[in-house]
């Protein structure tokens, strides 16, 4: 996989001033880059859908039989629970290039991007938050008064399906219906995803996590002490010759990763733990920040074509195939306790805990929103957040076992309620975008042609 032409250089930046203001406009680099993933997010998130309709046609057509044979399929080695169907290496080995990528991300915004600034990452974060906790009371609430007591146990166990935030699907959704929008709210989701989905990945480590063999997951440390190592020292060389970084890092990364699954706990754990590792920004030696994009930004410009393009794609298709039984099916699995939870939290808990969590910011630090924003496009962002998919997926097989009456019922409510919040985002957002547009021909005039619309410097702007 070759590197991108030019990529946008990573340096630190410096806090942004001490305002009583949230969601203001960001850098140029941090909109450039933003928008660089946005455009990538979109091409996975279509293939990430044709995988999806993909595996629900195969399930619910004469090639069933066949879809599931092959989704159960086992491969691979017997020790450390290596022998695997083709589903659950999907699930437990490709999702962690996804937490790997999620990984880097966050640590790449919160060292070297706008979020750097405590003041622009406490509203992301604080939304994650919300959009992680009332989505789970709220699917907890109802399936603690539908549900009877000899089943009440068993489908509160997925009260964690509804907190992730798809990050594919999300993104990919916003760059179709929301180019014109602000940068500061394409940030604004892409890091409320990136962290809810680390928060969800929390959640399966301490909740979903049963017979622990803690002696191999203490050895996982040293191999990951030494991937730490190795990326740190030698991150100069992985820049220049990009196959030193797949012979030295990938087995590396991979005894991680067969550690920690081997220890019970979920192996996409080791993906986000392999993320934090990788340095953001150069070192001295390697010529500091002036030199170029670190290390973090060059592996994640190589691995998210294989992210979004493949590793998430053929783990949707492993699972998001459930034989729907036609109408008198779908009923079934739509009345189901455990599916009205799911799409009421995506659909209204969602944006509840996001708009909530941010309203509350506001509030306790005296701050206002940016005066270029209103508060209808925290809202369409919002309700966006309730598009959860591959995590939710993930979840739903833990908490009730793949195959299983309400892990099908659970996949039919996530779609539906990701369709849902999906179409409301659009019928919200859509004229948003169409108001900004306008904004955004303004603003696009670079009179000193340095490749910077004037609205980015100050100076320039206000001389035209």
């Amino acid at each position: 996989m070759t590197e991108p032409s030019n990529p946008p250089t990573i340096r630190a930046v410096s806090p942004a001033p001490s305002t009583a203001t949230i969601l203001r406009r960001g850098s140029h680099n941090e909109f450039v880059r933003i928008s660089g993933i946005l455009r990538k997010e979109t091409v996975g998130g279509a293939i990430l859908l044709a995988a999806t309709v993909a595996a629900l046609i195969m399930a619910n057509s004469g090639f069933s039989d066949a879809y599931y044979a092959f989704r159960d399929y086992k491969i691979g080695y017997a020790p450390w629970h290596l022998e695997l169907s083709l589903g659950a290496w999907a699930a437990d080995g490709f999702l962690a290039i996804f937490f790997f990528l999620a990984g880097l991300e966050l640590k790449r915004e919160f060292v070297a991007g706008d979020l750097r600034s405590v003041s622009r990452a406490i509203v992301p974060v604080a939304a994650a938050v919300g959009g992680v906790i009332i989505p789970a009371v709220i699917y907890t609430l109802i399936n603690t008064v539908f549900t009877n007591t000899e089943t009440g146990a068993e489908t509160l166990r997925g009260w964690a399906i509804p907190t992730a935030t798809d990050i594919a699907f999300a993104l990919a959704v916003l760059a179709v219906i929301g180019s014109k929008l602000p940068p500061a709210l394409r940030i604004f989701l892409l890091t409320l995803a990136v962290v809810d989905d680390l928060l969800a990945i929390a959640i399966i480590a301490f909740f979903y996590t049963t017979d622990m063999n803690v002696p191999l997951l203490l050895l996982a440390i040293v191999p990951l002490a030494l991937f730490w190592m190795v990326t740190h020292r030698f991150s100069h060389i992985f820049k220049s010759q990009a196959w030193t970084a797949w012979v030295l890092l990938l087995p590396l990364g991979f005894i991680v990763w067969a550690l920690v699954h081997g220890s019970g706990v979920h192996a996409t754990v080791a993906g986000v733990l392999l993320g934090f590792a990788v340095p953001v920004l150069r070192s001295k030696r390697s010529g500091g920040p002036d030199a170029g994009p670190g290390l973090a930004e060059v592996l994640e410009h190589r691995i998210r074509p294989l992210s979004s393009g493949f590793a998430i794609p053929v783990f949707a298709f492993f699972s998001a195939g459930v034989t729907l039984g036609g109408v008198d099916g779908l009923y079934q699995a739509l009345t189901d306790p455990v599916a009205i939870g799911i799409v009421v939290a995506l659909v209204v808990g969602k944006p509840i805990g996001v708009l909530l969590a941010t309203f509350i910011v506001t509030k306790t630090t005296k701050a206002t929103l940016d005066p270029d924003l209103a508060w209808i496009d925290v809202i369409g962002v919002s309700l966006l957040a309730g598009v959860g998919f591959t995590v939710s997926l993930l979840i739903s097989e833990l908490a009730f076992g793949q195959g299983s009456p309400h892990d099908d019922h659970a996949k039919v409510a996530i779609l539906v309620g990701s369709l849902l919040a999906a179409l409301l985002a659009t019928a919200v957002l859509r004229s948003r975008n169409r108001h900004y547009g306008r904004i955004a021909e303004k603003e696009a005039i670079d009179s000193d042609k340095d490749g910077i619309p004037d609205v980015y410097q100050p100076d320039q702007a206000s001389k035209s």
